[in-house]
């Protein structure tokens, strides 16, 4: 039976086995490890790889402190990218050259575009990945990037030294102390902790330190924090158990398939790694008044959902979502895990019940009626900072040079944490070469509602994108976080790519040719009606319609219309992307 005392056992015995030593994995191993490096980013996750590789990019000499080098890319909770609101950051953290995107072209099991029936301002690209995959490609990455070096490692404290005058801070982080007393000094440093501060997971009543299953907490940093004056709180997230494929009744379940053709994440990835015919599709079922149930007869065996700690309103557990809302029915996604994953991931069942009630639970709902739970659902509680405490650049007010990025900022999802992770990887460096910061603002992109949300209002509870909170929306579309981003960071910061730059600077040029071919097309309504008898036009219109005009019409697209007049269009269908987006860039025509 499962028991959170035996998890401890095993992170006890895996840490034993891995044990927490000075390693070096990039460049030469026998070399020794430099003790000064330009930045130090802490934290091997989604926003901590941003911004190694970020800083890296920027020019700078960077080392990337973690727990354990083959934890590095792990999807700790749900096995998928994107979304409505966080499709629209991953799509601005590729502008910037960022790598969840790429990676996740490389790794996904079954890629979708959510909200296709509203505008595009609010499409959502959205992807199941492949774990094992995402890890390996994510490592081999940051294991082959430039002026980059990864080390294992706790930090378990800072290095403080005068402030600088010109600066505000009560003083200036110069390095960080590891577990085992030994230093490493740079300019600047980033903190990605993660759910690893005082974390704790939770199963039932039993409660064991870890920042996530496997591994343990932060707590000598979080103490250091708290002494230097930092305002801290206390969140709470969840997952939900794994069950095995093979014991799941798939045939009687409402099947989703992937989109056909896949639309990749990237704006320099032509299309994703794998065929729509050989991707996994998702299946949905819903839970019932049994669970509801089971849920409210145990709430007294569930210290989790007890715990006055806020939670994700907009990933709630199961437990909360059965309280909230009584005599209802709960979607659940069964999500795969991999091309050769035996595991389903039940997306919408968080759970934090004793494992045997679990189990219990999972058998009640349809087609999984003799489900195996392969491992259970856990809580996990941990310390966030106060966003309030940061600049817009991600720098804190009382430690010079020293950034926040992630969950320490009180947010929650892979996407917004990658997307602080670049910001603060570019800034990092920046502050190293005494350059003025990038900033990102509210109607530049979802990177700058995130940030401004996050540093003005602050947050008391996981905070997670949406598109509502986008003023500017309208204009901040997936399609376009290129051209708003990705020409000042190659000009301004030097974090993209020659390459990156010229495929931006070539669609930002074949749109305004596209564009203005368009507006010199014209003919009669009734011509046009011939050319499309498939379009909704009317011929009594007297005007002459324009090209760009009839592209308008909901029915017709680039590829009807240069079939219509193949001489001067045929040549803006040849790319997918760029024929689809002269269809959305027309319409703020």
């Amino acid at each position: 039976m499962f028991s959170l005392r035996n998890c401890g056992l095993w992170v006890a015995a895996s840490l034993t086995k891995k044990r927490l030593t000075l390693a070096r994995f990039s460049g030469d191993s026998a070399a020794p490890l430099a003790t000064k490096f330009d930045v130090i980013v802490v934290g091997g996750g989604h926003a901590g790889t941003e911004a190694a590789a970020a800083a890296a990019r920027c020019g700078s000499r960077t080392l990337l402190l973690t727990h354990r080098v083959d934890t590095i890319g792990q999807m700790s909770c749900n096995p998928s990218f994107g979304g409505i609101g966080k499709g629209h950051l991953m799509r601005e953290v590729d502008a910037l050259d960022g790598l969840c995107s790429r990676i996740c072209d490389q790794s996904g099991v079954h890629y979708k575009v959510l909200n296709r029936r509203k505008g595009p301002a609010v499409w959502g690209l959205r992807a199941q990945i492949d774990r094992k995959l995402y890890k390996q490609n994510m490592q081999k990455e940051i294991l082959n990037t430039p002026l980059l070096t990864v080390q294992e490692g706790a930090v378990e404290d800072l290095i403080l030294t005068e402030p600088e005058p010109e600066y505000t801070g009560k003083c200036r982080v110069s390095g960080v102390v590891l577990a085992d007393g030994s230093t490493v000094h740079a300019e600047s440093v980033v903190l990605t902790t993660g759910t690893f501060l005082r974390g704790v997971i939770v199963i039932g009543l039993e409660m064991h330190p870890a920042g996530r299953l496997g591994d343990q907490p932060s707590v000598g940093l979080a103490h250091t924090l708290e002494k230097l004056g930092f305002v801290v709180g206390r969140l709470k997230t969840g997952t939900p158990p794994r069950i095995a494929k093979e014991s799941i009744n798939f045939s009687i379940l409402n099947k989703q398939t992937p989109d056909n053709p896949s639309i990749p994440f990237s704006f320099i990835s032509e299309t994703v790694w794998i065929k729509p015919e050989d991707q996994l599709p998702c299946y949905l079922t819903h839970t019932n008044p049994k669970v509801d149930e089971i849920v409210l007869e145990n709430l007294h065996l569930n210290s989790h959902i007890k715990e006055t700690t806020r939670g994700p309103r907009y990933c709630p557990s199961i437990e909360s979502k059965v309280l909230r809302f009584p005599n209802r029915l709960h979607q659940v996604w069964l999500e795969p895990e991999g091309m050769d994953s035996d595991l389903i991931y039940p997306q919408g069942l968080s759970v934090t019940l004793p494992a045997e009630l679990q189990e219990k639970m999972i058998t009640c709902i349809k087609g999984l009626e003799k489900a195996k739970m392969i491992q259970p659902g856990y809580g996990v509680q941990y310390d966030y900072l106060d966003p309030r405490q940061i600049t817009p650049s991600l720098e804190t007010h009382l430690v010079q040079r020293l950034f926040f990025a992630g969950q320490i900022n009180g947010t929650t999802g892979y996407e917004e944490a990658a997307a602080q992770g670049v910001i603060a990887g570019i800034n990092a460096s920046l502050r190293v070469k005494r350059k003025p910061p990038f900033v990102v603002s509210r109607t530049e992109g979802y990177i700058g509602v995130l940030i401004d949300d996050l540093t003005t209002l602050g947050t008391n509870e996981p905070y997670r994108m949406f598109t509502s909170r986008a003023e500017f929306r309208l204009s901040l579309r997936p399609d376009n976080a290129d051209s708003r981003l990705t020409f000042r960071g190659y000009k301004e910061v030097g974090c993209v790519s020659q390459q990156r730059y010229e495929r931006a600077s070539w669609m930002k040029s074949s749109l305004e040719e596209g564009i203005s071919v368009l507006k010199s097309i014209e003919f009669s309504s009734s011509k046009w009606k011939k050319l499309i008898p498939e379009a909704s036009i009317s011929i009594g219109k007297s005007l002459p319609l324009r090209a760009l005009d009839v592209l308008k019409y909901e029915e017709v697209d680039m590829k009807l219309l240069a079939t219509a007049v193949p001489a001067p269009l045929k040549k803006y269908i040849t790319c997918r992307e760029l024929a689809e987006r002269l269809k959305i860039e027309d319409w703020g025509c």
